[in-house]
């Protein structure tokens, strides 16, 4: 019996992946640096493209054999999942009892847990491009920001080290959208994203 294999070529999900976070970053900062207020139109961006749009960039890098970037933007994807979530018991949307038994220090163990996670990828970063590891590096700023925050150490300083470096993400993260985009639709390097460190890998 002759064995035939097929090959299935799948866009690069990276723009849109990059896009989504882009845009949950410049809403959710707007309201960190008090240019809006509360979190009840951030949820539907934390949810369809913080989320949703990620995931979906997740599940095509697994296509990809991409174990770093399915990991990343699955990663992240349930992280807004869960801060959507969050902010839904908080304003008592699954009612009062839910949200007054709401401990806020466990939602600090969960930002002291993405910030170890983002820090080794933040390592794998350096071998992929300078920036997409930009962006992993402020990521790590905006979770230590969110951890030491939520834990009440420092509160005014580490609540503006968050907002800021989110706003830094979500410009970052627009620039490398347009890259994964331009890029590829022009058949060569319109916008640099910069080479790999090359430290790691051989």
């Amino acid at each position: 019996m002759q064995e035939t294999k097929v090959k299935v070529v799948v866009a690069d999900p990276s723009a849109i992946g990059l896009f989504g976070l882009a845009m949950v970053t410049l809403v959710a900062s707007s309201q960190k640096l008090g240019l809006t207020e509360g979190v009840s139109l951030v949820l539907p961006w934390a949810i369809f493209l913080g989320a949703t749009a990620q995931l979906l960039a997740c599940l095509n890098d697994f296509k990809h054999n991409n174990t770093f970037g399915a990991t990343a933007f699955g990663a992240y994807a349930f992280f807004w999942y869960g801060v959507g979530f969050t902010w839904l018991i908080q304003n008592g949307v699954f009612g009062p009892a839910l949200a007054a038994k709401a401990d806020i220090n466990q939602l600090g163990v969960a930002y002291l847990g993405y910030l170890i996670f983002t820090i080794f990828m933040t390592i794998g970063a350096m071998e992929t491009h300078k920036v997409l590891f930009t962006i992993f590096l402020l990521i790590d700023f905006l979770f230590l920001g969110l951890t030491l925050t939520t834990f009440g150490i420092m509160e005014h300083g580490t609540h503006m080290l968050a907002a800021y470096s989110e706003l830094a993400i979500a410009l970052v993260s627009f620039y490398g959208s347009a890259a994964a985009v331009l890029n590829t639709h022009f058949g060569r390097v319109f916008l640099p994203v910069g080479k790999p460190f090359g430290i790691f890998k051989k």
